[in-house]
């Protein structure tokens, strides 16, 4: 392997080496494999059985994980395990070295002295550590390697969570960096951050900090640990783990060894007087309560019942969290809390700036918390900029895609009026309310409205805004994760409804298709939309692309309108929408230009159905797609169940029952693809169909496969002939159900909803082996939807969905 000379292509990484074969590396090692990367799971020789046997247990382990770090479990098989007294010569035509072992610099530093001989002249090495100096650990190596290592540090879980924070030393080689930052961002589908060598670099030093400011605030204002999360969860645009939740599933040791990360490594900093573990943090762990991995930390489930440490408790724990291991201090209650009315109905003002007034002027201790909590955060954010990074928008986005907020912590301060909120903070600082009394950089207030702007972000550090990164593998988003104001280029409008936008985005003459509707499900405007589109793509343009703005790519049929024509006994009028349904699906598949789907997120239903008649589907790995009408007492009815059975007689015309054994269990229990490699398995994308890793170059990739396929001549498939598994079909998979039944795995209404779906997809009743036309197919979809829908269990099933969002089992 070479350094690619084009940074565009980054690294020609065939083979990668993980080094630590723990929870992350073991991850890290899944998710290369995710992406097509030949990868060896090293870790120290076991003592019993097999030399290789911890990296063995760690990769049998992957499989239990949830979230899955695999997206799909057999990939685990491709994993090669190793040890590092036996298999060190594996290094030796690896082009990727990422060590991630325990955060220890001498146990780190004697492996890489241990492994350098045995790399080759151009491996790139990289070390995953959340903290610790990439520079120091560069000092380890061979001189004429120093140029080739580099800090990579991935986010827990590496497959889901976006960042990766990309940490130079003051020698590794431009080239090297630029390879690696578009490898990560097309290969491996991340949010690359270029950060600073300093102690736990941006994601952490600024997350890790904020949970010390909640921590430290909550025992300011006696709050419960379910209050805190109330109010830091969802209701603050952060995730619903909020603040203690995150730390049980990160551990609470975890958390106790960045804390002390920070203690140890920034002694300078105006905060240290807080980077240590509360009392009550120290107590659970010597009592061995680590959060979710041994059963508890702030919470525990007892049954069905979710319970809270009780902060009543902890009013005075003794200083070395002693008091906990005794038991009586360490008491549990329900867990029931919510914001009070006051702060509920403050948090439900849009206007940032009128939100943060009031929160700051208000009495209420839940309010006092909150404004607290965001000015300490912001307070520390501006005064460290400067050191951490090298511009705002890198910490906002640093802490978006690692910590999954909706705003970076710049980006909220902007948002609520940066100098008005600047005052303030000010204010409290005289007043001996804030965290530190270290002043505000000078630049903070000299007159800006923010960090964001037409210019780019700001950088402390050269007093100058400065754009977007200019590599060439941003080039592939035409539609990047914008920071707080930014506007991209939203094209020409060709053609739109109420349902849908036709749009054109530059002049390559490809269309794109975006839906209007809420969760873009499908109404007949939406379906009158595509048909009248395609018509006009046929007429105007080279190709088509169905991509939606944001996620979801579809959530399927409009429910709310499909009931309201059924409660009004409206049948006649249900089925016609159901005709139409079906008659899109065939204007996509036998358009006279390519349509592409460009899929990610859900794609459920008629979105699923979509895709599966599209000319390709371009997916990202976090695609979720399923036939899911069996959860609401229905069928797919827009011609997934034909689309299926076509395949299934193209594959296999002698007995095309064989492939259809494959999807019959995917459609009856509503089953959805775990990703988009998943899909492939169960049939609901071709092997044709391409997966790409970053979402944000999904219209990039579909356009490219448009222009491809127009500019080879593109003609639609003709009209199919198909084989189908016929009434002997349709009784094999009757006796499964059957059997599910008589266990009491199914109800009688799964089972009628069920043997419609085997009806449609073996071709009724008719004898096996018989060739019907897709036109046939497509009646036996209809019929039988139009049948479930009158039935009150499946209106039932339908109303209880739109009303729960969970499936009703009657």
């Amino acid at each position: 392997m070479t350094a690619a000379s084009s940074p565009t292509l980054g690294l020609r990484i065939r083979k990668a080496a993980v080094l630590g074969a723990g929870v992350m590396g073991a991850q890290i090692a899944a998710h290369l494999t995710n992406a097509g990367v030949e990868t060896v799971l090293f870790d120290l020789p076991a003592k019993e059985g097999p030399k290789s046997g911890i990296a063995l247990k760690a990769i049998a382990n992957l499989a239990k994980l949830s979230p899955a770090p695999l997206a799909d479990k057999a990939l685990a098989a491709s994993i090669i395990p190793a040890n590092y007294d036996d298999d060190l010569d594996h290094l030796k035509d690896v082009d990727l070295v990422i060590e991630a072992i325990a955060e220890r610099m001498d146990w780190k530093l004697d492996l890489y002295k241990k492994i350098a001989g045995h790399l080759s002249k151009t491996a790139i090495i990289a070390s995953n550590t959340s903290g610790l100096s990439i520079n120091t650990l560069a000092e380890a190596l061979p001189e004429e390697m120093r140029h080739r290592f580099c800090g990579v540090h991935f986010f827990n879980p590496p497959r889901y969570m976006h960042l990766v924070e990309l940490i130079p030393t003051k020698l590794t080689d431009q080239n090297v960096l630029d390879g690696l930052e578009a490898f990560l961002v097309t290969t491996v589908g991340k949010g690359v951050v270029i950060a600073k060598d300093t102690p736990n670099f941006i994601g952490n030093r600024i997350g890790v900090f904020s949970m010390l400011a909640t921590m430290h605030h909550t025992e300011q204002f006696k709050l419960g640990f379910d209050t805190v999360d109330a109010l830091t969860g969802p209701a603050v645009g952060r995730p619903k783990s909020a603040t203690y939740r995150t730390a049980d599933v990160v551990g609470l040791d975890t958390m106790a060894h960045v804390i002390k990360t920070m203690a140890d490594t920034l002694p300078d900093d105006p905060w240290h007087r807080y980077f240590k573990a509360p009392a009550w943090l120290a107590g659970l762990i010597e009592k061995g309560a680590l959060g979710q991995k041994t059963g508890g930390g702030f919470y525990k489930k007892v049954g069905k019942d979710i319970q809270v440490l009780d902060v009543a408790n902890l009013k005075s724990p003794a200083k070395d969290g002693r008091a906990f291991a005794e038991g009586a201090a360490y008491d549990f209650r329900p867990s029931e809390q919510r914001p009070s009315d006051e702060v509920a109905a403050i948090l439900a003002i849009k206007d940032p700036a009128e939100k943060f007034g009031k929160l700051r002027a208000s009495s209420d201790p839940q309010a006092q918390f909150l404004w607290a909590t965001f000015r300490d955060l912001f307070h520390y954010t501006a005064y460290h900029l400067a050191d951490i990074a090298d511009t705002a928008r890198d910490v906002d986005f640093a802490i978006r895609w690692g910590y999954g907020w909706k705003l970076g912590p710049f980006e909220t301060w902007q948002a609520a009026g940066w100098q008005q909120v600047a005052e303030w903070i000010n204010e409290d600082i005289k007043a001996g309310k804030a965290m530190s009394d270290a002043p505000l950089p000078a630049w903070v207030t000299d007159g800006r409205t923010g960090v964001h702007g037409k210019n780019g972000s700001y950088s402390a550090s050269a007093n100058a805004d400065k754009p977007r990164s200019r590599h060439p593998v941003y080039q592939r988003q035409l539609f990047p994760d914008p920071i707080l104001g930014e506007k991209f280029d939203t094209g020409s409008t060709v053609w739109e409804n109420d349902g849908i936008r036709l749009w054109t985005l530059g002049d390559d003459g490809v269309g794109i298709i975006s839906f209007k509707t809420k969760m873009n499900t499908v109404n007949d405007h939406v379906l009158d939309g595509i048909q009248h589109a395609i018509r006009l793509a046929e007429e105007k343009l080279k190709a088509v692309v169905i991509w939606q703005t944001g996620e979801p790519f579809s959530a399927g049929a409009d429910l709310k309108g499909a009931l309201g024509l059924l409660k009004d006994g409206k049948f006649d009028d249900f089925g016609k929408m159901v005709a139409n349904f079906q008659r899109t699906s065939m204007a996509i598949k036998h358009a006279l230009v390519p349509v592409v789907s460009a899929v990610r997120g859900m794609a459920f239903g008629g979105g699923c159905e979509f895709q599966m008649h599209s000319a390709r589907t371009v997916a990202a790995l976090e695609s979720y797609i399923g036939l899911v009408e069996a959860g609401v007492g229905l069928l797919p009815a827009g011609g997934g169940l034909h689309e299926l059975a076509v395949r299934a007689s193209r594959a296999n015309p002698a007995d095309p029952f064989e492939e259809l054994k494959k999807v019959f269990e995917t459609v009856a229990m509503a089953k959805v693809s775990p990703s988009a490699i998943e899909a492939k398995n169960m049939g609901l994308l071709r092997d044709s169909d391409v997966v790409v890793f970053n979402a944000y170059e999904l219209l990039y990739v579909a356009k490219k496969v448009a222009l491809s396929l127009a500019e080879a001549g593109y003609r639609p498939p003709l009209p199919a002939q198909v084989v189908v598994a016929g009434d002997v079909g349709t009784a094999t998979f009757k006796a499964q159900l059957a059997n599910l039944q008589a266990g009491y795995f199914a109800s009688e209404h799964d089972v009628d909803i069920a043997s419609r779906i085997a009806d449609t997809l073996c071709g009724g009743v008719i004898e096996r082996g018989s060739t019907v036309d897709e036109e046939w197919l497509l009646a036996l979809e209809r019929k039988h939807f139009v049948e479930l829908a009158k039935t009150e269990k499946t209106q039932a099933r339908i109303a209880h969905t739109m009303t729960t969002g969970k499936p009703l089992r009657n």
